[in-house]
């Protein structure tokens, strides 16, 4: 992957698997993202790393509903470790990405969707491991608007400990995203592409603003750190429709933001190629184990894949592959040329 580009991005992401009955580990009624709904299913989460052009997992694990793991019958039935326990997926995801940087993996800002987006540990536990991020939100998340923050601690009256929590009041709230948005001036709002599609140009109206995260921090004793609101408002609709809070340097352009923003979409269509050409989703075992064997060689055969699209400029694409053919031994004649007459 790195000769064709250094790694750009940390991409977690989770894939659903439509599954039915209920013995197949990991299985519930949840939300699958291959048929836009819920429905019996079960969710693997996955950390990737990529370049401009590719994407490959490094990182992937079943994600076990509560049902499950709090199940002693299942879980020996599916033969699920003692060691795994319960846990959301931005936490399965976070784990994967600390072992990411334990193994020394080449580190990168990390991408995500609103689902692990709007989890504030999430986006904590990435600062806290030195890591650029940029992921979605939902319109309701709340933000101090620019120059603004939470108010200091209440003055200390005297008696029991000293107040050290920040603190707000009805005339100093913070606002949701979608507000917050809805109220930057038209003239702010830039037109951007952010990569080739494929028949024209991906472009949409993008705008950024510094702002403070604001959730629950008034149980905290500092305000979080200023970061970038990234707002598009495509043209033709009615109001905003996507968010991103991300802590890229305040150097960072537009196009760039934008650019790592949209980056996500590699991973959509490196799964898509995971789950129909090499067998992803056709694992039909009820085992833990079982599962994750199947997914390690699937993952295997991708990046086997990958190494070989590397070898090859993007002209092959079209067909021009340029490849050298090596030059023929003296005397050579192919096994079925007849022997020359000799006079």
């Amino acid at each position: 992957m790195k000769r064709k580009g250094p790694v750009q991005a940390w991409i977690v992401d989770d894939t659903g698997f439509p599954k039915k009955g209920s013995h197949s580990v990991g299985v519930a009624r949840q939300y699958c993202g291959q048929i836009g709904k819920q429905d019996n299913c079960r969710v693997a989460v996955s950390l990737s790393v990529s370049t401009s052009t590719a994407s490959l997992p490094i990182a992937l694990r079943l994600y076990l509903p509560e049902v499950w793991a709090n199940d002693a019958e299942r879980r020996k039935q599916a033969g699920i470790p003692e060691r795994i326990g319960f846990q959301t997926k931005p936490e399965s995801a976070l784990d994967q990405i600390r072992q990411a940087v334990e193994d020394q993996v080449t580190p990168a800002p990390v991408l995500a969707d609103a689902a692990y987006g709007i989890d504030s540990k999430f986006r904590t536990g990435l600062t806290g491991l030195r890591l650029y991020y940029v992921v979605g939100v939902q319109s309701s998340t709340s933000v101090w608007a620019p120059g603004k923050g939470p108010l200091p601690a209440k003055p200390w009256s005297g008696r029991g400990r000293p107040p050290r929590l920040m603190s707000r009041n009805k005339d100093h709230r913070p606002l949701s995203v979608r507000e917050l948005a809805l109220s930057v001036p038209r003239t702010d709002w830039k037109s951007v592409t952010w990569r080739a599609g494929a028949r024209r140009p991906l472009q949409s109206r993008f705008a950024r603003l510094r702002v403070r995260p604001a959730h629950r921090d008034h149980e905290r004793a500092e305000p979080y750190p200023e970061e970038w609101l990234l707002m598009e408002w495509p043209q033709g609709e009615s109001e905003p429709t996507k968010y991103w809070l991300s802590t890229l340097p305040t150097a960072t352009s537009m196009r760039e933001l934008v650019r790592m923003a949209k980056h996500r979409w590699i991973i959509e269509r490196d799964y898509e190629e995971l789950k129909q050409e090499l067998g992803l989703g056709h694992y039909d075992g009820r085992g833990w184990r079982g599962f994750h064997h199947h997914a390690s060689l699937c993952i295997a055969a991708h990046g086997f894949l990958v190494a070989e699209r590397s070898r090859f400029s993007p002209s092959a694409r079209s067909g021009e592959v340029e490849l050298c053919a090596p030059q023929l031994p003296a005397g050579f004649r192919p096994r079925w040329a007849r022997a020359s007459r000799t006079a």
